[in-house]
C-alpha cells in the first residue's frame, strides 16, 4: 500500500534512478543520486520493505550506535523529494538502492506505483558499465530509450540490445508497458581502473542529466574531486609501462573513432555547455582549489589487464548491460544494452 502522506504537490516531476551493484560500475550512478539528494538536501519519504526484495546473505545489514543504543540499517530502496530553482521550478523523485536480489516485477511495480502517485511524467535511470574507454579523455556517456518517438524527441538512440541485463533495464521496459517515457543514462567507467569512486563518471552522467532534463545540479566538489582522481591513475600509470602502453593504445582508438564527430556543429554545442556551466547558479565552485583527497578508500588502483570482467560480476555491467552492442570502437557506448 502506498501512502504519501506529507508529500507536497509536486512541479512537472521526473523520477530519477540508480541502484548499486550490476549496474554501478565505480558505484558512479549511485554516487550521482546521492549528490543530488544532499546537495538538494533532499526529504525520504518512504523506503521498500527490504524482506520483500533483498536476500541479507548477500546484502547484510549494518549495526551501529547512536547515543549508546544499538540500531540496524536494513538494505533497502529509498525514494526522496527535491526541488530544482534553476532555470525554472522542477522536482525531482530520487530513487536509490540496491538492485534487489529477488521479485524483480514486484519492486519494478512498486517504483512505478510511487510514479504514478505522484504523477511522474519521466523516469530517468542511471547506470555505469566497464568499457575500453582511457581515463584521460571524457567520460563517454550515453541516453537510451526503447521508445523510438522518445528517441528522435530527445536525440536518443534506441536499444536493440539482446542478451543478459539488470535492474535498470528491467525497470526502463516496466515504464515503456505502463506508458511513461523512460530514459536510461549511462557512463562508460575504464575497466583497468574500476574500483569506486569514481567522480569523474559520477560528473559526467549529471552533466548529461542536466542536459536532458534543462535544470542546473550543483556541483559541489566534484570537479575537484575528479581532478584528483585523474592525477592518481596519472601518476599510477607513469609508474607502469605496461599501463601507460596501454592507454596510450586506448586514447589512439578513441581519438580515431572521433575524429568525424569534431564538426563545428559539435564543438559549438559542447562549447555552450561549457558555458551554460560556468554560470554560478549552475552550483559549480566558479574558483579553483586543491585536489580533494579520497582517503584510503579512494586511492585510485589498477586491474589487472590480463584479466577481462566476466558476467555476473558485480563490476561487469558492460559484460551485462550490451558492452559488445555499441557498435563503437572499444565497446564504449555499451550503454545501449541495457534495455
Amino acid at each position: 500500500m502506498i501512502e504519501l502522506e506529507g508529500v507536497p504537490e509536486l512541479i512537472d516531476p521526473v523520477m530519477v534512478a540508480a541502484f548499486e551493484g550490476w549496474n554501478d560500475a565505480g558505484d558512479a550512478a549511485s554516487t550521482a543520486v546521492g549528490h543530488m539528494d544532499r546537495e538538494f538536501k533532499g526529504e525520504v519519504f518512504a523506503a521498500l520493505d527490504a524482506e520483500d526484495y533483498y536476500d541479507f546473505q548477500v546484502n547484510r545489514p549494518t549495526v551501529w550506535m547512536e547515543d549508546g543504543v544499538r540500531k540496524i540499517t536494513w538494505p533497502t530502496t529509498r525514494l526522496s523529494v527535491v526541488r530544482i530553482q534553476t532555470p525554472k521550478p522542477r522536482d525531482l523523485v530520487l530513487v536509490r538502492g540496491i538492485e534487489p536480489s529477488m521479485r524483480w516485477r514486484s519492486f519494478c511495480n512498486e517504483i512505478l506505483g510511487f510514479a504514478h502517485e505522484l504523477g511522474v511524467e519521466m523516469v530517468v535511470v542511471l547506470g555505469a558499465l566497464l568499457g575500453d574507454t582511457p581515463h584521460t579523455r571524457p567520460v563517454p556517456v550515453t541516453g537510451v530509450t526503447s521508445d523510438p518517438d522518445l528517441a528522435t524527441a530527445l536525440n536518443l538512440e534506441e536499444s536493440r540490445y539482446e542478451g543478459p541485463t539488470g535492474i535498470v533495464g528491467i525497470l526502463q521496459e516496466a515504464c515503456t508497458h505502463a506508458g511513461i517515457p523512460a530514459v536510461s543514462l549511462w557512463a562508460a567507467v575504464p575497466h583497468y581502473v574500476s574500483q569506486p569512486p569514481n567522480p569523474k563518471a559520477t560528473l559526467a552522467l549529471l552533466n548529461r542529466l542536466e542536459d536532458l532534463l534543462d535544470l542546473r545540479i550543483p556541483q559541489g566538489e566534484l570537479p575537484e574531486d575528479a581532478r584528483a582522481w585523474q592525477v592518481g591513475v596519472d601518476q599510477l600509470a607513469a609508474e607502469d609501462s605496461e599501463v601507460a602502453e596501454y592507454v596510450q593504445t586506448l586514447e589512439e582508438a578513441r581519438d580515431t573513432a572521433e575524429l568525424p564527430e569534431a564538426s563545428g556543429e559539435a564543438i559549438a554545442k559542447e562549447f555552450e555547455r561549457y558555458l551554460r556551466r560556468r554560470d554560478p547558479q549552475a552550483g559549480g565552485s566558479g574558483t579553483p582549489g586543491g585536489y580533494a583527497s579520497g582517503g584510503g578508500d579512494g586511492v585510485p588502483q589498477f586491474r589487472d589487464l590480463g584479466r577481462q570482467p566476466r558476467p555476473g560480476e558485480k563490476d561487469s555491467a558492460e559484460d551485462a548491460e550490451g558492452g559488445a552492442d555499441a557498435g563503437e570502437d572499444g565497446g564504449d557506448q555499451g550503454e545501449d544494452g541495457d534495455s
